[in-house]
């Protein structure tokens, strides 16, 4: 019997390939983080490459996009969010407000870890982005007030913001955040302050309070 070609080899191990990639797109992201591991592991020289990858990955950050998705993420709890946390329970009878804060906060919280995340990693200028996204974003909410749970804790927005501020200031003049040697931050660009007017007497207090 006559042997098959390399053409028809190739078309016999086309499957096989194309069933390697439905795998890796079938991981879950923790199985796809171990993958990553033991690749790295057993091909120890595609460590600076893999480097460059997530350092890329990790800088495709818009402050314009942070504050929406803030925005929608805030507006969009309504009373079903609401009356899922206040009312009695089996410890007591929660407020309103208080459960419209916890579930604001859970929903901002986030954005404050990967803040944290990003300058323990020393890349500054994308925690500065979420950052600002954060101000940005609940400035515009602290301005149209829109959404159910948001009216139980309208001061919300304010409190948010300035946490953010803090963490970037406290953070960002860490030692441990300064690996160069102790380069000068990054600020808040003019154009970023003219778009939350009634909050630059916080930032600037703030600023000025972290730097005694």
């Amino acid at each position: 019997m006559p042997s098959k070609s390399s053409k028809d080899k190739r078309k016999q191990q086309a499957p096989g390939k194309n069933a390697g990639r439905r795998t890796l797109d079938s991981l879950k992201p923790d199985e796809a983080q171990e993958v990553l591991v033991r690749l790295l592991k057993v091909h120890p020289d595609l460590l600076s490459e893999a480097e460059q990858t997530a350092k890329s990955l990790l800088h495709e950050v818009s402050y314009e996009d942070i504050a929406e998705e803030i925005e929608f993420a805030m507006s969009g709890l309504d009373y079903d969010d609401l009356n899922s946390r206040a009312g009695s329970d089996e410890w007591g009878y929660v407020e309103p407000s208080e459960a419209a804060e916890e579930i604001l906060a859970e929903t901002v919280n986030p954005f404050l870890e990967d803040m944290q995340r990003r300058l323990e990693l020393g890349l500054e200028a994308d925690a500065l982005e979420i950052c600002k996204g954060l101000v940005l974003g609940c400035y515009r909410l602290s301005e149209s007030q829109e959404g159910d749970v948001l009216g139980w804790s309208p001061d919300f927005p304010v409190e948010a913001a300035s946490n953010a501020l803090e963490l970037w200031y406290r953070a960002a003049d860490s030692p441990n955040n300064r690996k160069g040697g102790g380069t000068k931050r990054p600020s808040f660009p003019p154009d970023f302050l003219s778009m939350v007017p009634e909050w630059v007497p916080m930032i600037e207090r703030l600023a000025k309070k972290k730097k005694k």
